[in-house]
């Protein structure tokens, strides 16, 4: 299991290395002088060499990516063009609310989307398995802008119930919080559940045509005990495949539902960024995401050997 593990950490640091590449190519071909945006239209041109040279941008591109990369090494991962302080002090100040949500919104697909792909299966090609699966299409097709400014229309203006946007003031107690990130998570979760019903259900369709379980019924054994002990244990990991993805995606993925909601999260960090050419913040903000989700594919990688011994002991 050691040597399984090792691999994949091996392959992730790979991907990172890559991804940091990517990351500062994309970021540079971009169209837009930041010095320019800070200093303003006011600024000469000997003050926009000067804030040039300054942090650095005069050098080379090569010469440019490999202090970065030093940087990186120490543990820094720069430091912000417009916001005067350390990406890593950034992020932190914004990484509550999207974590926060991505928890809530992983949790609502769950509980959403296990049952109903379970039900699916159970009654393949009965009006239930149509429904959801109509549902699940439904979900994987609806903008998530759209159904974000539905619920806050419904929840928050007619009814009520729920705030239409932002995180509360800074005294507001986690109960506030979470009150906020409501709408946004049931935005994410309800979405992101339709991935999770079909593959819920295309898993447990497979195991369901298993001699084990036919076997188990002609035993006798009560239909409960036989989905839950015989059918679900094994069909666990595509499931929690899917469940990891989702989670890391939803990191990455909330740009949208926080530019809706208003959130101050990372995803909004990361537009505020792109807007004004915010070279570390992109650089910095991306690469931890994508650490993020290879540290999650990582998690998963070990709750295979967990969830499924038959992984422990073929791995290489």
């Amino acid at each position: 299991m050691m040597r399984f593990l090792l691999k994949r950490l091996g392959g992730a640091v790979v991907v990172l290395a890559l991804v940091a590449v990517l990351v500062f190519c994309l970021t540079r071909l971009a169209s837009g002088d930041p010095v320019a945006l800070l200093l303003g239209d006011q600024a000469t041109a000997a003050d926009i060499a000067q804030a040039r040279a300054q942090y650095g941008l005069d050098k080379p591109l090569p010469v440019q990516f490999a202090l970065w990369v030093g940087e990186l090494l120490q543990g820094n991962l720069g430091h912000s063009l417009f916001l005067q302080r350390p990406v890593a002090q950034a992020l932190l100040e914004r990484a509550e609310p999207t974590l926060f949500l991505a928890l809530f919104a992983v949790g609502i697909a769950a509980l959403v989307g296990v049952p109903c792909g379970m039900a699916a299966a159970v009654w393949r090609g009965s009006a239930t398995d149509q429904a959801v699966s109509g549902v699940a299409m439904l979900g994987a097709s609806v903008p998530s802008f759209w159904l974000g400014l539905i619920l806050i229309q419904l929840f928050a203006v007619k009814l009520g119930w729920f705030p239409a946007s932002g995180y509360g003031d800074p005294t507001a107690t986690l109960g506030e919080r979470l009150s906020h990130l409501m709408l946004p998570a049931l935005v994410l979760g309800l979405l992101n559940s339709a991935l999770i019903i079909r593959f819920t259900r295309a898993s447990m369709l497979d195991i369901l045509g298993e001699d084990y379980v036919r076997t188990a019924r002609a035993k006798g054994l009560p239909e409960g005990t036989i989905m839950v002990k015989h059918v679900l244990r094994n069909a666990l990991v595509p499931i929690v495949t899917v469940l990891g993805l989702t989670m890391a995606l939803m990191i990455g993925g909330t740009v949208v539902t926080e530019t809706v909601f208003n959130l101050p999260g990372v995803g909004n960090l990361v537009v505020r960024a792109v807007l004004r050419r915010d070279y570390p913040v992109i650089q910095g903000t991306l690469l931890m995401i994508a650490a993020i989700y290879v540290f999650i594919n990582l998690a998963i990688d070990f709750l295979y050997t967990l969830v499924d011994p038959r992984i422990r002991l073929e791995a290489p």
